[in-house]
Protein backbone atom coordinates (compact mmCIF):
# COMPACT_ATOMS: atom_id res chain seq x y z
CA UNK A 1 0.00 0.00 0.00
CA UNK A 2 3.19 2.56 1.24
CA UNK A 3 4.79 1.64 -2.19
CA UNK A 4 1.57 2.54 -4.26
CA UNK A 5 1.28 5.63 -2.34
CA UNK A 6 4.72 6.88 -2.94
CA UNK A 7 4.37 5.79 -6.67
CA UNK A 8 1.42 7.75 -6.80
CA UNK A 9 3.21 11.01 -5.21
CA UNK A 10 6.04 10.63 -6.98
CA UNK A 11 3.63 10.85 -10.83
CA UNK A 12 1.92 13.40 -9.24
CA UNK A 13 5.51 15.12 -8.51
CA UNK A 14 6.88 14.53 -12.08
CA UNK A 15 3.44 15.79 -13.58
CA UNK A 16 3.41 18.84 -12.08
CA UNK A 17 7.05 19.49 -12.80
CA UNK A 18 6.16 19.22 -16.41
CA UNK A 19 3.14 21.09 -15.88
CA UNK A 20 5.12 24.01 -14.03
CA UNK A 21 8.05 24.09 -16.84
CA UNK A 22 5.70 23.95 -19.66
CA UNK A 23 2.80 25.99 -18.95
CA UNK A 24 3.53 28.17 -15.96
CA UNK A 25 7.12 28.55 -16.51
CA UNK A 26 6.57 31.76 -18.69
CA UNK A 27 4.08 33.02 -16.95
CA UNK A 28 6.54 33.23 -13.79
CA UNK A 29 9.00 34.88 -15.57
CA UNK A 30 7.48 37.43 -17.50
CA UNK A 31 5.28 38.06 -13.73
CA UNK A 32 7.24 41.84 -13.02
CA UNK A 33 7.26 40.86 -9.42
CA UNK A 34 9.13 37.54 -9.71
CA UNK A 35 12.05 38.01 -8.08
CA UNK A 36 13.73 35.29 -10.11
CA UNK A 37 14.09 37.24 -12.99
CA UNK A 38 17.11 39.03 -11.80
CA UNK A 39 18.59 35.11 -11.87
CA UNK A 40 17.94 34.71 -15.38
CA UNK A 41 19.13 37.87 -16.15
CA UNK A 42 22.47 36.80 -14.23
CA UNK A 43 22.89 34.13 -16.61
CA UNK A 44 21.28 34.94 -20.06
CA UNK A 45 22.47 38.08 -22.16
CA UNK A 46 19.03 39.04 -23.13
CA UNK A 47 18.03 38.13 -26.60
CA UNK A 48 17.50 40.35 -29.67
CA UNK A 49 13.70 41.62 -30.87
CA UNK A 50 13.53 41.65 -34.35
CA UNK A 51 10.74 42.66 -37.13
CA UNK A 52 9.63 39.93 -39.87
CA UNK A 53 12.16 41.07 -42.12
CA UNK A 54 14.86 40.88 -39.88
CA UNK A 55 15.25 44.31 -38.99
CA UNK A 56 16.81 44.69 -35.46
CA UNK A 57 14.19 46.23 -33.44
CA UNK A 58 15.68 46.12 -30.14
CA UNK A 59 19.45 44.46 -28.67
CA UNK A 60 21.47 44.41 -25.86
CA UNK A 61 25.54 45.92 -26.37
CA UNK A 62 27.88 45.27 -24.16
CA UNK A 63 30.66 47.60 -23.49
CA UNK A 64 34.08 47.38 -23.44
CA UNK A 65 33.90 47.33 -19.53
CA UNK A 66 31.30 44.34 -19.37
CA UNK A 67 27.95 46.44 -18.64
CA UNK A 68 24.94 45.01 -20.73
CA UNK A 69 22.89 48.34 -22.28
CA UNK A 70 19.70 47.65 -23.91
CA UNK A 71 19.67 49.34 -27.28
CA UNK A 72 16.56 50.09 -29.78
CA UNK A 73 17.81 51.40 -33.57
CA UNK A 74 14.56 52.69 -33.90
CA UNK A 75 14.34 54.55 -31.13
CA UNK A 76 10.93 56.62 -30.84
CA UNK A 77 9.11 55.10 -33.94
CA UNK A 78 8.43 51.56 -31.93
CA UNK A 79 8.52 53.09 -28.83
CA UNK A 80 5.18 51.81 -27.16
CA UNK A 81 5.01 48.51 -29.54
CA UNK A 82 8.08 46.97 -28.69
CA UNK A 83 8.45 48.50 -25.16
CA UNK A 84 11.45 48.95 -22.70
CA UNK A 85 13.26 46.75 -20.16
CA UNK A 86 14.01 48.79 -17.67
CA UNK A 87 12.44 50.92 -14.82
CA UNK A 88 9.82 47.20 -15.31
CA UNK A 89 8.90 45.61 -18.74
CA UNK A 90 6.32 46.82 -21.06
CA UNK A 91 5.23 46.07 -24.88
CA UNK A 92 6.83 43.02 -26.60
CA UNK A 93 9.51 43.36 -23.88
CA UNK A 94 7.15 42.23 -20.96
CA UNK A 95 5.02 39.79 -23.41
CA UNK A 96 8.44 37.91 -24.90
CA UNK A 97 10.29 37.87 -21.56
CA UNK A 98 10.68 34.26 -20.94
CA UNK A 99 12.10 33.72 -24.19
CA UNK A 100 14.93 36.72 -23.83
CA UNK A 101 15.95 35.22 -20.93
CA UNK A 102 16.43 32.20 -21.94
CA UNK A 103 18.97 30.31 -24.14
CA UNK A 104 18.51 27.23 -26.47
CA UNK A 105 21.73 27.13 -28.10
CA UNK A 106 23.58 23.77 -28.10
CA UNK A 107 23.70 21.71 -24.99
CA UNK A 108 27.24 21.67 -24.64
CA UNK A 109 27.89 25.37 -25.45
CA UNK A 110 25.53 26.22 -22.44
CA UNK A 111 27.07 23.58 -20.08
CA UNK A 112 30.85 25.09 -20.86
CA UNK A 113 29.93 28.43 -20.21
CA UNK A 114 28.40 28.00 -17.36
CA UNK A 115 31.52 26.18 -16.25
CA UNK A 116 33.26 29.51 -17.23
CA UNK A 117 31.10 31.19 -15.72
CA UNK A 118 29.74 33.41 -18.56
CA UNK A 119 26.67 34.20 -19.58
CA UNK A 120 24.46 32.55 -22.31
CA UNK A 121 22.72 34.22 -25.24
CA UNK A 122 19.31 34.55 -24.45
CA UNK A 123 16.84 33.36 -27.42
CA UNK A 124 15.77 35.96 -29.86
CA UNK A 125 12.32 36.34 -31.08
CA UNK A 126 10.79 37.91 -34.32
CA UNK A 127 7.66 39.72 -34.31
CA UNK A 128 4.99 40.48 -36.95
CA UNK A 129 6.18 44.03 -36.92
CA UNK A 130 6.37 45.57 -40.47
CA UNK A 131 9.32 48.27 -40.73
CA UNK A 132 8.17 50.24 -43.66
CA UNK A 133 4.57 50.85 -42.43
CA UNK A 134 5.71 50.88 -38.74
CA UNK A 135 7.71 54.22 -40.05
CA UNK A 136 4.96 55.18 -42.16
CA UNK A 137 2.62 55.75 -39.81
CA UNK A 138 5.02 57.02 -37.37
CA UNK A 139 5.93 59.91 -39.93
CA UNK A 140 2.30 60.16 -41.34
CA UNK A 141 0.93 61.35 -37.74
CA UNK A 142 3.45 63.96 -38.03
CA UNK A 143 3.17 66.06 -34.40
CA UNK A 144 0.05 65.01 -33.73
CA UNK A 145 -1.48 62.75 -30.94
CA UNK A 146 -3.42 59.72 -31.29
CA UNK A 147 -2.88 56.14 -33.07
CA UNK A 148 -2.42 53.82 -36.06
CA UNK A 149 -2.84 49.83 -35.75
CA UNK A 150 -2.37 47.40 -39.13
CA UNK A 151 -3.67 44.00 -38.95
CA UNK A 152 -3.25 41.49 -41.15
CA UNK A 153 -7.19 40.85 -41.95
CA UNK A 154 -6.58 36.44 -42.82
CA UNK A 155 -4.25 35.98 -39.62
CA UNK A 156 -4.42 38.80 -37.13
CA UNK A 157 -1.07 39.82 -37.62
CA UNK A 158 0.21 42.90 -35.97
CA UNK A 159 1.90 44.65 -38.56
CA UNK A 160 2.01 48.02 -37.22
CA UNK A 161 1.22 49.74 -33.69
CA UNK A 162 2.12 53.53 -33.20
CA UNK A 163 0.74 55.89 -30.77
CA UNK A 164 1.70 59.80 -30.32
CA UNK A 165 3.06 61.21 -28.23
CA UNK A 166 6.12 59.10 -27.70
CA UNK A 167 9.17 58.80 -26.00
CA UNK A 168 12.53 57.52 -26.47
CA UNK A 169 13.26 53.83 -25.11
CA UNK A 170 16.83 54.60 -25.18
CA UNK A 171 16.37 57.37 -22.30
CA UNK A 172 14.05 55.64 -20.53
CA UNK A 173 16.39 56.06 -17.42
CA UNK A 174 17.47 59.51 -17.52
CA UNK A 175 13.91 60.95 -18.43
CA UNK A 176 11.53 58.85 -15.94
CA UNK A 177 11.36 61.91 -13.56
CA UNK A 178 9.85 63.76 -16.68
CA UNK A 179 7.47 61.23 -18.55
CA UNK A 180 6.02 60.21 -15.10
CA UNK A 181 5.49 64.04 -13.30
CA UNK A 182 1.71 64.45 -12.34
CA UNK A 183 1.00 67.26 -14.37
CA UNK A 184 2.84 65.68 -17.55
CA UNK A 185 0.13 66.24 -20.32
CA UNK A 186 2.03 63.85 -22.76
CA UNK A 187 1.22 61.07 -21.13
CA UNK A 188 3.49 59.66 -23.43
CA UNK A 189 4.39 56.34 -21.78
CA UNK A 190 0.18 55.99 -22.79
CA UNK A 191 -0.20 53.25 -25.79
CA UNK A 192 -3.10 55.14 -27.07
CA UNK A 193 -3.81 52.49 -29.84
CA UNK A 194 -4.33 50.04 -26.65
CA UNK A 195 -5.63 51.87 -24.14
CA UNK A 196 -6.74 54.95 -25.02
CA UNK A 197 -10.65 55.13 -25.27
CA UNK A 198 -12.35 57.76 -27.41
CA UNK A 199 -16.25 58.41 -28.79
CA UNK A 200 -16.08 56.57 -31.96
CA UNK A 201 -17.78 58.96 -33.93
CA UNK A 202 -19.37 57.98 -37.23
CA UNK A 203 -17.02 54.87 -38.09
CA UNK A 204 -19.49 53.36 -35.22
CA UNK A 205 -22.59 53.47 -38.08
CA UNK A 206 -20.65 50.47 -38.78
CA UNK A 207 -22.15 48.85 -36.03
CA UNK A 208 -25.10 50.79 -36.44
CA UNK A 209 -25.74 49.69 -39.94
CA UNK A 210 -25.41 45.78 -38.76
CA UNK A 211 -27.79 46.28 -36.27
CA UNK A 212 -30.38 47.99 -38.60
CA UNK A 213 -29.96 44.97 -41.48
CA UNK A 214 -30.73 42.30 -37.94
CA UNK A 215 -33.91 43.48 -37.45
CA UNK A 216 -34.43 44.55 -41.04
CA UNK A 217 -34.62 42.26 -43.06
CA UNK A 218 -35.80 44.54 -45.74
CA UNK A 219 -33.10 46.53 -45.18
CA UNK A 220 -32.43 48.00 -48.56
CA UNK A 221 -35.70 49.58 -49.31
CA UNK A 222 -34.40 51.90 -46.67
CA UNK A 223 -35.24 55.87 -47.42
CA UNK A 224 -34.71 58.74 -45.96
CA UNK A 225 -34.82 62.92 -46.51
CA UNK A 226 -32.04 64.71 -45.36
CA UNK A 227 -32.96 68.03 -44.36
CA UNK A 228 -29.59 69.02 -42.78
CA UNK A 229 -31.04 68.33 -38.75
CA UNK A 230 -33.35 65.72 -37.33
CA UNK A 231 -34.95 66.77 -33.68
CA UNK A 232 -37.05 64.36 -31.66
CA UNK A 233 -38.37 66.33 -28.68
CA UNK A 234 -35.98 68.92 -27.05
CA UNK A 235 -32.93 67.26 -29.03
CA UNK A 236 -31.86 68.23 -32.29
CA UNK A 237 -28.81 66.29 -34.30
CA UNK A 238 -27.16 67.70 -37.55
CA UNK A 239 -25.30 66.28 -40.56
CA UNK A 240 -21.46 67.61 -40.45
CA UNK A 241 -20.60 71.18 -41.63
CA UNK A 242 -24.64 71.40 -41.93
CA UNK A 243 -24.75 69.02 -45.17
CA UNK A 244 -27.98 68.66 -46.76
CA UNK A 245 -28.10 65.37 -47.84
CA UNK A 246 -31.74 65.21 -49.35
CA UNK A 247 -33.01 61.87 -50.74
CA UNK A 248 -31.31 58.83 -49.69
CA UNK A 249 -31.09 55.47 -49.82
CA UNK A 250 -28.90 53.34 -47.27
CA UNK A 251 -25.88 53.34 -49.30
CA UNK A 252 -25.98 57.16 -50.03
CA UNK A 253 -26.51 57.60 -46.22
CA UNK A 254 -24.24 55.79 -45.26
CA UNK A 255 -21.25 56.51 -47.64
CA UNK A 256 -21.58 60.09 -47.01
CA UNK A 257 -21.77 59.59 -43.54
CA UNK A 258 -25.75 61.14 -42.46
CA UNK A 259 -26.00 62.15 -39.14
CA UNK A 260 -29.95 62.57 -39.34
CA UNK A 261 -30.44 59.64 -41.40
CA UNK A 262 -28.17 57.44 -38.94
CA UNK A 263 -30.11 59.01 -35.99
CA UNK A 264 -33.25 58.18 -37.35
CA UNK A 265 -32.42 54.31 -37.34
CA UNK A 266 -31.50 54.70 -34.08
CA UNK A 267 -34.90 55.39 -32.93
CA UNK A 268 -35.75 52.67 -34.22
CA UNK A 269 -33.58 50.03 -32.83
CA UNK A 270 -34.64 47.94 -30.21
CA UNK A 271 -32.25 48.69 -27.15
CA UNK A 272 -31.68 45.57 -26.10
CA UNK A 273 -31.15 44.11 -29.15
CA UNK A 274 -28.46 46.86 -29.98
CA UNK A 275 -26.93 46.41 -27.00
CA UNK A 276 -26.99 42.35 -27.24
CA UNK A 277 -25.06 43.24 -30.82
CA UNK A 278 -22.95 45.03 -29.74
CA UNK A 279 -21.25 42.78 -26.85
CA UNK A 280 -21.50 40.31 -29.76
CA UNK A 281 -18.59 42.85 -31.06
CA UNK A 282 -16.79 42.56 -27.87
CA UNK A 283 -18.19 46.30 -26.26
CA UNK A 284 -18.15 45.47 -22.57
CA UNK A 285 -16.01 42.61 -23.44
CA UNK A 286 -12.58 41.21 -22.67
CA UNK A 287 -10.88 41.14 -25.90
CA UNK A 288 -8.20 38.07 -27.21
CA UNK A 289 -4.90 40.26 -26.43
CA UNK A 290 -1.45 39.88 -24.87
CA UNK A 291 -0.91 43.01 -24.08
CA UNK A 292 -2.53 45.69 -21.50
CA UNK A 293 -5.74 47.36 -22.86
CA UNK A 294 -8.81 49.08 -22.01
CA UNK A 295 -12.05 47.62 -22.12
CA UNK A 296 -14.30 49.55 -24.80
CA UNK A 297 -18.21 50.62 -23.63
CA UNK A 298 -21.63 50.84 -24.83
CA UNK A 299 -24.14 51.82 -22.19
CA UNK A 300 -27.54 51.68 -23.90
CA UNK A 301 -30.32 49.94 -22.70
CA UNK A 302 -34.02 49.90 -22.52
CA UNK A 303 -35.82 53.33 -21.32
CA UNK A 304 -32.71 55.02 -22.93
CA UNK A 305 -34.43 58.72 -24.05
CA UNK A 306 -34.64 59.45 -27.48
CA UNK A 307 -31.90 61.75 -27.37
CA UNK A 308 -29.45 58.88 -26.08
CA UNK A 309 -30.16 56.56 -28.83
CA UNK A 310 -29.74 59.06 -30.95
CA UNK A 311 -26.35 60.07 -30.27
CA UNK A 312 -25.78 56.31 -29.71
CA UNK A 313 -26.16 55.51 -33.40
CA UNK A 314 -23.87 57.67 -34.68
CA UNK A 315 -21.00 57.24 -32.19
CA UNK A 316 -21.73 59.64 -29.42
CA UNK A 317 -23.45 59.41 -26.13
CA UNK A 318 -21.26 57.27 -24.03
CA UNK A 319 -19.84 54.49 -26.08
CA UNK A 320 -16.12 54.30 -25.96
CA UNK A 321 -13.45 52.09 -28.08
CA UNK A 322 -9.86 51.89 -28.82
CA UNK A 323 -8.25 52.02 -32.29
CA UNK A 324 -6.99 48.13 -31.78
CA UNK A 325 -10.73 47.26 -31.30
CA UNK A 326 -12.69 49.04 -33.97
CA UNK A 327 -9.50 47.15 -36.25
CA UNK A 328 -10.57 44.23 -35.00
CA UNK A 329 -14.34 44.77 -36.23
CA UNK A 330 -13.20 45.48 -39.50
CA UNK A 331 -10.83 42.90 -39.67
CA UNK A 332 -13.73 40.52 -39.14
CA UNK A 333 -15.59 42.26 -42.20
CA UNK A 334 -12.83 41.74 -43.84
CA UNK A 335 -12.18 38.35 -43.17
CA UNK A 336 -15.88 37.06 -43.99
CA UNK A 337 -16.94 37.47 -40.65
CA UNK A 338 -14.41 35.83 -38.96
CA UNK A 339 -12.03 37.50 -36.37
CA UNK A 340 -8.36 36.59 -36.07
CA UNK A 341 -6.64 37.26 -32.72
CA UNK A 342 -4.52 39.55 -33.36
CA UNK A 343 -0.91 38.58 -32.06
CA UNK A 344 2.61 40.36 -32.22
CA UNK A 345 5.01 36.89 -31.91
CA UNK A 346 5.75 35.29 -35.31
CA UNK A 347 8.72 33.03 -33.81
CA UNK A 348 11.45 32.14 -31.72
CA UNK A 349 14.93 31.33 -32.90
CA UNK A 350 18.53 30.62 -31.36
CA UNK A 351 21.00 33.04 -31.33
CA UNK A 352 22.29 31.01 -34.55
CA UNK A 353 18.99 31.20 -36.01
CA UNK A 354 17.59 27.62 -35.23
CA UNK A 355 14.13 27.76 -34.95
CA UNK A 356 12.97 27.47 -31.44
CA UNK A 357 8.93 27.84 -31.82
CA UNK A 358 6.78 28.98 -34.04
CA UNK A 359 3.19 30.93 -33.72
CA UNK A 360 0.27 30.32 -35.75
CA UNK A 361 -2.71 32.35 -36.76
CA UNK A 362 -5.85 31.92 -34.25
CA UNK A 363 -9.18 32.22 -35.13
CA UNK A 364 -11.68 33.63 -31.77
CA UNK A 365 -14.86 33.09 -33.58
CA UNK A 366 -17.09 34.53 -35.79
CA UNK A 367 -18.62 38.34 -35.23
CA UNK A 368 -21.18 38.06 -37.83
CA UNK A 369 -22.35 36.02 -40.95
CA UNK A 370 -20.13 35.64 -44.32
CA UNK A 371 -23.57 37.45 -45.66
CA UNK A 372 -23.02 40.21 -43.22
CA UNK A 373 -19.71 40.31 -44.15
CA UNK A 374 -20.17 40.75 -47.44
CA UNK A 375 -23.16 43.41 -47.28
CA UNK A 376 -20.98 45.85 -45.13
CA UNK A 377 -17.81 45.34 -47.43
CA UNK A 378 -20.01 46.95 -50.52
CA UNK A 379 -21.20 49.84 -48.12
CA UNK A 380 -17.71 50.35 -46.81
CA UNK A 381 -16.96 50.39 -50.51
CA UNK A 382 -19.15 53.00 -51.24
CA UNK A 383 -17.48 55.31 -48.83
CA UNK A 384 -14.59 55.18 -50.89
CA UNK A 385 -15.83 55.65 -54.04
CA UNK A 386 -18.57 58.30 -53.56
CA UNK A 387 -18.52 59.86 -49.68
CA UNK A 388 -16.39 60.89 -47.46
CA UNK A 389 -13.45 58.53 -48.08
CA UNK A 390 -12.94 59.57 -51.44
CA UNK A 391 -8.97 60.35 -51.14
CA UNK A 392 -8.87 56.82 -50.68
CA UNK A 393 -9.25 56.40 -54.73
CA UNK A 394 -7.20 55.77 -57.42
CA UNK A 395 -4.56 53.58 -55.24
CA UNK A 396 -4.73 50.72 -57.96
CA UNK A 397 -6.71 48.18 -55.65
CA UNK A 398 -9.74 48.72 -53.67
CA UNK A 399 -10.17 49.86 -50.29
CA UNK A 400 -13.63 49.82 -48.15
CA UNK A 401 -13.56 52.20 -45.20
CA UNK A 402 -15.43 54.74 -42.98
CA UNK A 403 -14.44 57.84 -41.72
CA UNK A 404 -15.43 59.29 -38.38
CA UNK A 405 -15.72 62.90 -36.52
CA UNK A 406 -16.19 62.53 -33.01
CA UNK A 407 -16.61 64.99 -30.37
CA UNK A 408 -15.18 64.53 -27.23
CA UNK A 409 -16.64 67.96 -25.20
CA UNK A 410 -18.99 70.64 -25.14
CA UNK A 411 -17.33 72.45 -27.97
CA UNK A 412 -18.96 71.12 -31.25
CA UNK A 413 -16.28 72.46 -33.10
CA UNK A 414 -13.68 70.22 -30.90
CA UNK A 415 -13.53 66.29 -32.42
CA UNK A 416 -11.32 63.77 -33.41
CA UNK A 417 -10.50 62.35 -36.36
CA UNK A 418 -11.10 58.62 -37.59
CA UNK A 419 -10.71 55.99 -40.27
CA UNK A 420 -11.30 52.68 -40.18
CA UNK A 421 -10.95 50.25 -42.98
CA UNK A 422 -9.16 47.94 -45.70
CA UNK A 423 -8.38 46.67 -48.87
CA UNK A 424 -10.38 44.68 -50.54
CA UNK A 425 -7.72 42.61 -53.09
CA UNK A 426 -8.57 39.18 -51.87
CA UNK A 427 -4.60 38.91 -51.31
CA UNK A 428 -3.47 39.22 -47.69
CA UNK A 429 -5.17 42.26 -47.16
CA UNK A 430 -4.38 44.95 -44.33
CA UNK A 431 -6.60 46.21 -41.89
CA UNK A 432 -6.47 50.06 -40.95
CA UNK A 433 -7.44 52.27 -38.07
CA UNK A 434 -6.05 55.59 -37.52
CA UNK A 435 -7.44 57.72 -34.62
CA UNK A 436 -5.81 61.69 -34.45
CA UNK A 437 -7.11 63.28 -31.49
CA UNK A 438 -8.29 66.86 -31.48
CA UNK A 439 -7.70 67.25 -35.13
CA UNK A 440 -11.27 67.72 -37.08
CA UNK A 441 -12.91 66.18 -39.63
CA UNK A 442 -11.85 62.01 -40.34
CA UNK A 443 -11.65 63.00 -43.94
CA UNK A 444 -9.52 65.85 -43.56
CA UNK A 445 -6.68 64.15 -40.97
CA UNK A 446 -7.33 60.54 -40.63
CA UNK A 447 -8.07 60.05 -44.16
CA UNK A 448 -4.74 60.88 -45.55
CA UNK A 449 -2.72 58.74 -42.95
CA UNK A 450 -4.73 55.91 -43.68
CA UNK A 451 -3.74 56.46 -47.81
CA UNK A 452 -0.13 56.21 -46.78
CA UNK A 453 -0.31 52.87 -44.94
CA UNK A 454 -2.60 51.59 -48.33
CA UNK A 455 0.57 53.35 -50.12
CA UNK A 456 3.01 51.56 -48.91
CA UNK A 457 1.19 48.10 -48.87
CA UNK A 458 0.56 48.29 -52.19
CA UNK A 459 3.70 49.29 -53.31
CA UNK A 460 5.00 45.82 -51.88
CA UNK A 461 1.76 43.48 -52.39
CA UNK A 462 -0.42 44.39 -54.97
CA UNK A 463 0.78 43.63 -58.95
CA UNK A 464 4.24 42.18 -58.02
Amino acid sequence: MITYLFTGLFVLLIGYFVYFNGVLSPEVINNPYNSRQDAFANRVVRGKLLASDGTVLAETVIDGDGTEVRSYPYGNAFAHVIGYSTRGRTGVESLANFHLLTSNAFFGERIAKEIREEKNIGDNVITTLEPRLQQAAYDALGSHRGAVVVLEAKTGKILTMVSKPDFDPNRVNEDWDALNEEDNSESALYNRALQGLYPPGSTFKIVTLLNYMRENPSYEDFHFNCRGSLTEGNYTISCYGKNVHGDEDLRKAFAKSCNTAFSSIGLSLEEGIFKSNCEGLLFNAELPLELPYSKSAFSLKAGSTPAERMMTAIGQGETLTSPMHMAMIAGSIANEGILMEPYLLERVETYEGDVVKNYYPSVYGSLMSREEAEALTEYMKAVVTEGTGSKLGNLGFPVAGKTGTAEYSSNKDESHAWFVGFSDTGEDDIVVCVLVEKAGAGSEYAVPVARKMFEVWGDGNVGK
